[in-house]
């Protein structure tokens, strides 16, 4: 299938624009809130994996990118191909499992790809590394100072396939650009817990550089970003980007803890009969290792509060801030994007779910 692709915020390679920057963010952001706002009222169905609070990193690096490189993709993929120009229509065509849609609806939203834009994504935690691996090795061979990028959370790091992925990319110095998205969170367990030692040291043990950044400040990633995509163009060979960020919609739409937290009363209620049972039943663990696990439980959910939710985390907020001092020009920018937007329901059908436009 043909798809069609705009390039309606198209990034310039030697100036951040800070106002293209923000347009990428900002429509990467609002198609989201029109996805969960579907996925809400059941017009998709199954997990939704969301972007929302990466927004910053996937900008600061694929404004770098030019037509020819490659970008293989974690499970949150729907903000990189946004901001690569995919049609946002076949996008939501797709998600809907539509035969119409990007990957004729076969895909869902983990598994999409882009022939024309040379662009994966994989539900398989660390699959991007060795993906990004073979785009780069053809890269090399048949598309000269071209690169390949790969996006992916903390917990691939503790992965196989991706320590095979920076052997090799080391030691063939193929043009690829590794992108650690770090929310100290993998799923609902601190990545702390289940990870030993540094992951900064992992790569750099395989001749890697790295680059970590905030990922909140996307004038940061890209400047960042910026330093290792031109050393894998000239042929200098692989690096990480370590950036640290947010879910701001915790794993998954629906996140247990962050409904906790969200909800307290309702989730209570729910749980109250439950955790009730687990307390008073004559078999199992001891009341200490019980009264244990209910601490744990009420950490967690404080925790990850603390770490996601807080709008001073947010890459879109942070930059929106910087620009406020062009109210019109910001407003107007908003309001245009918000209106390409609009219009996919509208050329669908569809009418918008109430996490849309917030």
């Amino acid at each position: 299938m043909q798809e069609k692709v705009s390039f309606s915020w198209s990034f310039g390679h030697n100036d951040p624009n800070i106002w293209n920057l923000y347009g990428a963010m900002y429509k990467s952001r609002l198609f989201e809130e029109l996805v969960a706002g579907l996925w809400h009222k059941g017009e998709i169905t199954g997990e939704m994996h969301m972007g929302m609070g990466e927004e910053g990193i996937c900008a600061g690096v694929i404004s770098h990118l030019e037509d020819g490189d490659a970008m293989a993709l974690d499970h949150r993929g729907t903000p990189p191909l946004i901001m690569r120009g995919v049609d946002p229509v076949l996008l939501l065509k797709e998600l809907l499992g539509r035969s119409d849609g990007l990957c004729k609806g076969q895909g869902g939203h983990m598994h999409l790809f882009s022939k024309e834009l040379l662009s994966a994504s994989s539900g398989i935690v660390g699959a991007s590394g060795p993906a990004a691996v073979g785009f780069a090795l053809a890269a090399k061979y048949l598309r000269p100072e071209k690169v390949a990028v790969a996006f992916f959370g903390e917990g691939a790091m503790n992965q196989g396939m991706l320590m095979e992925a920076f052997n090799l990319a080391f030691v063939w110095c193929l043009p690829v650009v590794f992108v650690c998205k770090d929310n100290k969170w993998a799923i609902t367990t601190e990545s702390k817990a289940v990870t030993g030692g540094s992951v900064t040291q992992r790569a750099e043990s395989f001749g890697l550089p790295v680059y970590e950044v905030d990922g909140i400040d996307v004038e940061e990633v890209w400047n960042v970003a910026g330093s290792a995509i031109h050393s894998a163009r000239s042929g200098a060979g692989p690096s990480l980007i370590y950036a640290h960020c947010v879910h701001l919609e915790g794993h998954f739409l629906g996140d247990p803890l962050l409904d906790m937290s969200r909800k307290p009363m309702k989730k209570l209620k729910e749980m109250t009969g439950p955790l009730v049972k687990s307390i008073i039943r004559l078999k199992g663990g001891s009341v200490k290792e019980r009264s244990a696990s209910l601490k744990l439980i009420y950490d967690a959910v404080k925790k990850n509060t603390q770490d996601q939710v807080s709008h001073k985390k947010d890459p879109v907020q942070f930059l929106r801030e910087k620009l406020k001092v062009d109210e019109t020009r910001l407003t107007a920018l908003e309001n245009n994007i918000k209106s390409d937007i609009n219009s996919c329901l509208e050329e669908l059908n569809l009418e918008q779910g109430d996490s849309w436009g917030k």
